[in-house]
């Protein structure tokens, strides 16, 4: 099964930190992804650049598109990975590896019928 693993934080704490602990995460990073790698399980995955960049579409009753994030909330999603798993506990195995506080995890739903 595929699973994307939500890593969520604070662009602010994110913000604060020196290069030096940004780089430090950066290397974590890569160790995660290696390991990934290794087993097999890297699909794919991505920083997002920070929320203020984010564009919002609103498909209600009136479409509308607004900058920035859908939510204003304490934690913003700061980049995700896409992993294969054998199932959810697999996925949680994982996931617990991140080196970040927050991650979400969650299947992914394959449609057969349109080839994803």
């Amino acid at each position: 099964m595929q699973y994307a693993l939500l890593i969520y934080g604070d662009e602010k704490v994110w913000e604060s930190r020196d290069e030096q602990e940004q780089q430090a995460n950066h290397e974590r990073h890569a160790r995660f992804m290696a390991m990934l790698r290794e087993r097999g399980a890297m699909l794919g995955g991505e920083e997002l650049a920070r929320s203020a960049n984010a564009t919002t579409v609103r498909n209600t009753d009136r479409v509308g598109v607004t900058d920035g994030p859908y939510a204003e909330t304490a934690e913003q999603l700061g980049g995700f990975y896409l992993i294969e798993a054998a199932d959810l506990d697999a996925a949680l195995e994982i996931a617990r590896q991140l080196p970040e506080p927050i991650v979400e995890v969650r299947p992914v739903v394959m449609h057969p019928e349109t080839g994803s």
